[in-house]
């Protein structure tokens, strides 16, 4: 009796601290949403859409600071991971909010295409379906790490099409591409939901728990804004 009491309490303590975790993933995911929005609705209005976009009628293409500001993110994630890697938790909540705020530089575009209203009816569909795919990652018993290597490569392909489709200019194209996109980006949204539980397992320190914690967050951070990117291509209204 007394063995099952303690094997009781073990568990207990590993549910909370589980549930620490998970709070600390989504506390960083949403503050990094919250400051990607703020960021993108400041570079859609005077005088900083004149720095990072050049508009004309209804095109709207980046500017040579738009472009430095658009790829700089790309050289942060490896630079975080590294941070990650070396469990360094303070660096990488650093580069974890640099990033947020510059890839809400680059988004500011959203809110020059499109109206306001579209872009929030958007941003509500993109959050429940998140959420129901987030609770289903995190709640199921079944291990999703064999999807990882299907959706990686399906995101490779996603990549080379969008590029493809760049000289292309299909609008068939582009409308498959949207669709497919959704499903990889739903997909992964559960698969790195799941995955949350072997990072928590897997941390031997507390400051490895906090750097994965980070890396957590920014994984599902990009998942929701591409699958919030490629819904707006079915719920958003261009402004006329």
């Amino acid at each position: 009796m007394e063995l099952n009491t303690r094997q009781v309490n073990a568990v207990e303590r590993v549910n909370q601290g589980l549930r620490a975790f998970f709070g600390k993933v989504y506390n960083y995911m949403a503050g990094g949403l919250v400051l990607s929005a703020i960021m993108a609705y400041i570079a859609s209005h005077e005088p900083v859409i004149q720095w990072l976009y050049t508009v004309n009628n209804h095109s709207v293409s980046l500017s040579a600071l738009g472009w430095i500001v658009s790829l700089a993110p790309l050289i942060l994630v490896f630079m975080l991971g590294s941070a990650v890697n070396h469990s360094n938790p303070q660096k990488a909540a650093v580069l974890f909010w640099t990033l947020s705020a510059l890839i809400g530089l680059s988004l500011g575009n959203v809110f020059i295409v499109y109206t306001e209203a579209s872009v929030a009816q958007t941003f509500l569909v993109t959050a429940g379906t998140f959420l129901a795919l987030s609770i289903y990652g995190s709640s199921t018993k079944r291990d999703l790490s064999g999807f990882g290597s299907f959706l990686f490569m399906g995101l490779i392909g996603l990549i080379l099409a969008s590029i493809v489709n760049i000289f292309l200019k299909s609008s068939m194209t582009s409308f498959v591409i949207s669709v497919i996109g959704v499903m990889i980006f739903a997909g992964l949204t559960a698969y790195d939901t799941n995955r949350l539980k072997l990072m928590y397992e897997n941390a031997s320190s507390e400051d490895q728990q906090k750097a994965f914690a980070i890396s957590g967050a920014l994984s599902l951070y990009l998942d929701f804004i591409n699958l919030f990117f490629y819904l707006l291509h079915f719920f958003g209204n261009e402004r006329k």
